[in-house]
């Protein structure tokens, strides 16, 4: 059964004060070195003043109010910025996805009814005097071998300032 020292109360208020063993009576600093739960009391509560006192003694200083207003505004701010990037970076890589995926379609059509779609160039060497010779014709224009150039110069153009953004987005 645990049992109080009835001088333990006198004990504590000293240790609390920090006034242990200056101010105790002879007496008091007698019982303390007989009496198990005095001594461990007065063990214990040094050890715990003395690691107080370490700590603030070792102890950084915080800082002015400015400095640690600025910091939290600064955290809120960058905080702020990567949960609006977010969706941006998502937004980039769907666009980058649906650009592979469009090419990877075209490839397999391609794939399939390629073959028969090129049989236009056996016969291109026996066309392309007769409609490239002059290109500032508007014949050449009006075909559809001009509009077929051109949306296919267009495509990659997109693809490639969608890959560039997508990194240069990356790096940042």
């Amino acid at each position: 059964m645990l049992r109080s020292c009835p001088r333990e109360s006198e004990l504590s208020d000293l240790l609390a004060r920090g006034r242990w063993p200056q101010a105790a009576t002879p007496e008091l600093r007698d019982h303390v070195h007989g009496c198990r739960g005095c001594s461990d009391l007065a063990l214990v509560k040094d050890a715990f003043q003395q690691a107080r006192a370490e700590t603030i003694h070792n102890s950084q200083p915080i800082g002015s109010a400015g400095a640690l207003w600025w910091r939290a505004q600064l955290r809120r701010r960058n905080a702020a910025v990567e949960r609006v990037g977010r969706p941006l970076v998502n937004a980039q890589i769907f666009a980058l996805l649906v650009s592979l995926l469009a090419a990877v379609g075209f490839a397999g059509f391609e794939a399939r009814h390629g073959i028969g779609w090129l049989d236009w160039l056996q016969g291109l060497p026996h066309s392309a005097t007769t409609q490239f010779a002059d290109l500032s014709s508007a014949g050449f224009f009006n075909s559809g071998w001009f509009w077929l150039l051109a949306a296919s110069a267009a495509a990659a153009l997109a693809l490639l300032a969608g890959a560039i953004a997508y990194l240069a987005a990356e790096k940042q």
